[in-house]
Order: structure tokens, then sequence, then C-alpha cells
């Protein structure tokens, strides 16, 4: 007697076997050509993206890095043992994150407007680090965003630029 294992079991082992053997008996001109046309394809999107995927990555990595710094401290908001001024500071922590990551898109704004061109920029205490993906790499350049950062600010803020 079959019980539903074994059934099941027959079942997909031959549906297995059924796709492997449609695999082996089919014509290798299909594989070669759909590998190629694919690597075009990758080789074209590699050239056009190679510049931007600098910024993309540093966007990536600071955004995930932030997520986690803001889940640590909503998990010490939350919690019910800590103390009134750990949540405290937590939530001031939180506050500047928040504050920190606004004046960041408020400055990639103005650079993207008045430069054209894609950048990161990371505020870290009283660091402001922009990278930018631009073909004018001049020291004038570097110096009007350094001069368009600072005037966001009511501090003196130590600027770096760097081009890609």
């Amino acid at each position: 007697m079959i019980n539903k294992k074994n059934l099941w079991f027959l079942t997909l082992f031959s549906l297995v076997l059924v796709l492997s053997i449609y695999y082996v008996t089919m014509p290798n001109e299909i594989f070669t050509s759909n590998n190629n046309e694919i690597k075009d394809e990758e080789e074209d999107k590699n050239v056009s993206t190679e510049e931007s995927s600098i910024i993309a990555a540093l966007k990536v990595e600071d955004d995930t890095e932030v997520m986690e710094k803001m889940n640590e401290l909503k998990e010490k908001l939350t919690n019910v043992d800590i103390s009134t001024e750990e949540k405290n500071s937590a939530f001031e922590e939180l506050k500047l994150i928040n504050k920190n990551s606004s004046k960041e898109e408020t400055l990639e704004a103005k650079i993207k407007e008045a430069c054209n061109c894609d950048n990161f920029v990371k505020i870290d205490g009283d660091n402001v680090r922009v990278v930018l993906n631009s073909e004018d790499s001049s020291v004038t350049s570097a110096n009007n965003i350094m001069r368009l950062v600072q005037d966001e600010f009511s501090e003196k803020m130590y600027i770096s630029v760097k081009f890609n």
C-alpha cells in the first residue's frame, strides 16, 4: 500500500526526472546565445552605472547604519527596564539622527542644484563629508561646495570634499 509520503516522493522525483531530461535534450545554441546577450547587457549597464555606483553604495551603507541605530534607540525607548535618564538620552540621540538626516538631504539637494552632479553627504558631529561624482574636480569647485555647506550651519564645521 502506498502512503502519502511515498506518493509525494514519487511525484516530485518524476517531475525532477522529466525536467532534467528536457534540459539535457535542449540544443546548446539556446544557452550560449542567451549567455552572450546577458553578458553584453551587463557590460552596458556596468559602464553606465559604474560612476554612480560608489555614491549609491555609500547611500545604501549609510541608510542601513542609520536604520540599525534608530531601531536600537527605539528599542531602548520602549524597554520598561531602562531608567528615565537613559530613555531621555536615547530620545535626544534619535532627534539628532533625524536632524542630521534632514540636513544631509537638504545639502545633497543644494549641491545637486549647484553642481548638477550626484553626491553624498554625511554629517558626523562637527565633520561633514561630501563625495561628488563630477568631472570638474578643481580646487575652486571644492571651495564653492565647502562655502555652500558651511552656510547651512551656524557653528564652524570641518568639511571634506572628495571627487570620484
